[in-house]
């Protein structure tokens, strides 16, 4: 977009690309995260304990915007930590790899929220949230590739994969169109998260997490038993009050 002049190329400065490093290295941990959970545990399970972004986001916004949430707003973070706890206990493809890394996950997500927010608060006009995300994506490749390089290696390569018996055409495919959706996904998220709070922002993702979670189960044919569903729709519950709280949550008065 940048070479086309669909987007306009922003000018960054070496001030500017040192705070930004920070957002790239925590959203290149998120990813990596994600994925190691991903790995471990089913993938309904993953997005159930990721459905905790609302306690981490509290967290973080209280100790780097100041944001200070009510009582009633911290009391709606129980349901949601308890129903994520009751359907841990419960899971059936539960591991502790797989458990600490989507808490991992969630950590680092919020921390680039957080950040991301507060580095916009003080943007120049030139660097908007895309072009942030964009170089955020950008430094976050450099950050990846060589750990891929050494870990992976040429693992990757045609000729290995072929050797494995996988189809190419498959394979490049369907990464492809994995890769156009998530970041397409990514992108959205950052241009809604410069309009709302962390908080709103991180609310919406556990909306989403919904369809994600039921989708994953009826095309996994994930066995789910009654007090993991029972624990799961608590978590979800709490969301919905948390966000009604949060929407209701009276503004500061002007001085």
């Amino acid at each position: 977009m940048w070479i086309t002049g669909i987007l306009k190329r922003p000018k960054i400065s070496g001030a500017q690309l040192a705070a930004i490093l920070p957002l790239a290295m925590v959203h290149t941990m998120g990813n990596l995260f994600t994925n190691m959970s991903l790995g471990k545990v089913a993938v309904s399970f993953t997005h159930t304990i990721k459905a905790m972004e609302p306690f981490f986001s509290v967290l973080l916004s209280t100790l780097f915007l100041g944001e200070m949430p009510t009582p009633f707003v911290v009391l709606s973070l129980l349901p949601i930590v308890g129903g994520v706890a009751l359907a841990s206990l419960t899971e059936a493809s539960f591991n502790w790899a797989g458990f600490w890394s989507a808490m991992a996950s969630n950590v680092t997500f919020q921390s680039r929220n957080v950040l991301s927010k507060k580095l916009m608060v003080k943007k120049e006009e030139s660097l908007d949230n895309i072009n942030l995300f964009s170089i955020i994506t950008v430094m976050s490749f450099f950050l990846l590739a060589p750990v891929t390089l050494l870990t992976e290696g040429v693992k990757v390569t045609p000729t290995v994969l072929q050797s494995a018996g996988l189809n190419l055409k498959q394979i490049y495919t369907r990464s492809l169109l994995a890769a156009f959706c998530f970041h397409a996904y990514q992108q959205v998220s950052y241009m809604i998260l410069a309009r709302v709070s962390p908080v709103t922002h991180s609310v919406g993702n556990c909306v989403k997490r919904v369809v994600v979670i039921v989708t994953s189960v009826l095309f996994f044919r994930t066995p789910v038993s009654p007090i993991n569903s029972l624990g799961t729709g608590i978590a979800l519950a709490g969301v919905f009050l948390y966000s009604q709280l949060k929407r209701l949550k009276p503004k500061p008065k002007a001085a």
